[in-house]
């Protein structure tokens, strides 16, 4: 009998992660692969490093992770090969439609967002051209690729149903490998504690749960107090890190500055060498794409047709090309607004941020609203911004976590806990005004300040 053979690669956040031999022959080629490989330089916390100085970790890190998570939990619930097979290249692949900085870049769409997993289904059409399934098939000829598992492998990452319904709750659900790894990992790399949660415990009362729907990924009873924890790790990472003001205010300025860019870039003369790159085309792709979505009776045909023409470029993009254009337009002497929020984020210039009531929110927005029309001609629009930020830790009413117990009666998980009962379906908010520091110490923006203190508006 022979011993099983082990892929080793060493994790922060994983300590040791082991693929075996079969599995590293099912992934491996989809790792060596350019699209792949563009992930290495995309950050998964877009700007987040500004201020978390360690939060430098990548997509490609955050795939790999969780890439491993599915694998553990497809064994730990009795998959067979085949369908392991499938969950694991599901889990390595579901992040290959990012773009530059992760979630901040999908900003740039206004009116109809076109968000990364719209992208993945044209990545894994690279995967379904014949030269590379038949190097994977040379490798794999025990477990084949074929074009109809990639088209399962993009339902599961498209949140699409799938004959097993298990498969696709291990790549995305409210219990999904990749929640179970990107906490701990940028929670590692934040050098905080808030996202850490008992992983082998949760692994280890993972099982089948039946459904109405079919077989489903959920929980033992002994699991209930480690969801519990995962749950609130979920919610403070959310409140402390995902959305913490500073981290969105940056990432609001590099939104501000593609959509300046973008509506200049074929009339200001200092932008013409930039429309000519691929970031600076796609950016005049998107900019037109933003003025006729609002006008078309079909945006998700406006949609489809968008990401057909510019897939080729947007397949390239990553990081180092907004570094580059960054520090480009920060260089130059122009008071154009894109120059100027391009010299704030290369020089970490943060606005000023104010935290306001939600609930008077309505009333800031007819303050904010008055005051900009006032000085129209004083200020510019992303100098005084209102953000809005919103987060439902657990949806009980959308998608469950399901908790079979010892009599093997099956229930949801807030019917067990008074804590997830009471965060279930549940929206947390937050409100934060954004006035850029040059503009801080105006006389107006002060009384601006003032008046919203005086009404009871910031907290």
């Amino acid at each position: 009998m022979t011993s099983t053979v082990y892929h080793v690669m060493k994790d922060p956040v994983h300590d040791t992660i082991q693929f075996t031999d079969e599995e590293d022959s099912w992934i491996k080629p989809f790792i060596d692969s350019p699209p792949f490989q563009r992930l290495r330089h995309i950050k998964q916390m877009g700007l987040g490093d500004l201020i978390f100085p360690g939060a430098v970790h990548t997509r490609f890190n955050h795939c790999i992770g969780c890439c491993y998570v599915g694998s553990q939990i497809a064994k730990k619930i009795g998959l067979s090969a085949e369908d392991r097979q499938l969950v694991i290249i599901a889990c390595l692949l579901h992040d290959i439609g990012h773009g530059p900085f992760s979630h901040a870049f999908e900003g740039i769409f206004h009116e109809s967002i076109i968000r990364h997993e719209l992208w993945t289904q044209h990545f894994l059409a690279e995967y379904e051209k014949d030269d590379f399934i038949t190097l994977y098939n040379q490798k794999n000829p025990d477990a084949p690729l074929t074009k109809a598992k990639l088209r399962i492998i993009g339902d599961m990452i498209m949140h699409k149903p799938v004959k097993k319904h298990v498969l696709a709750d291990i790549v995305s659900s409210q219990l999904d490998a990749d929640r179970l790894d990107y906490l701990l990992r940028d929670s590692h790399f934040c050098g905080v504690r808030y996202g850490e949660f008992d992983l082998r415990w949760m692994l280890h009362c993972m099982t089948i749960v039946k459904s109405e729907e079919g077989d489903r990924l959920g929980i033992t009873y002994k699991g209930v107090g480690v969801v519990e924890h995962y749950l609130m790790a979920r919610r403070l990472m959310v409140r402390s890190i995902y959305q913490l003001q500073k981290k969105l205010a940056i990432e609001h300025l590099m939104i501000q500055l593609f959509k300046q860019l973008a509506e200049s870039m074929e009339t200001h003369p200092a932008f013409a060498s930039i429309s000519e790159t691929r970031l600076g085309k796609f950016l005049i792709a998107a900019n037109a794409y933003n003025i006729n979505v609002a006008s078309v009776k079909s945006p998700d045909a406006l949609k489809k047709d968008f990401l057909k023409a510019n897939y080729l470029n947007y397949k390239e993009l990553c990081d180092y090309d907004v570094f580059a254009l960054i520090k480009l337009l920060s260089e130059m002497d122009d008071e154009h607004p894109a120059v100027q929020l391009a010299s704030r984020i290369q020089y970490r210039q943060m606005p000023t941020i104010i935290r306001l009531d939600y609930a008077d929110l309505s009333e800031v927005q007819e303050v904010l609203q008055q005051f900009k029309s006032q000085h129209s001609d004083d200020y510019q629009d992303w100098q005084l911004t209102l953000m809005q930020s919103p987060h439902r830790s657990y949806s009980g009413e959308d998608d469950p976590i399901l908790v079979v117990n010892e009599q093997g009666d099956i229930k949801s998980i807030e019917e067990y806990s008074i804590m997830i009962d009471a965060l279930s379906d549940r929206f947390e908010h937050a409100a934060f005004l954004f006035i850029d520091k040059k503009i801080a110490d105006d006389k107006p923006v002060a009384e601006l300040i003032n008046q919203l203190h005086a009404k009871g508006y910031i907290v």
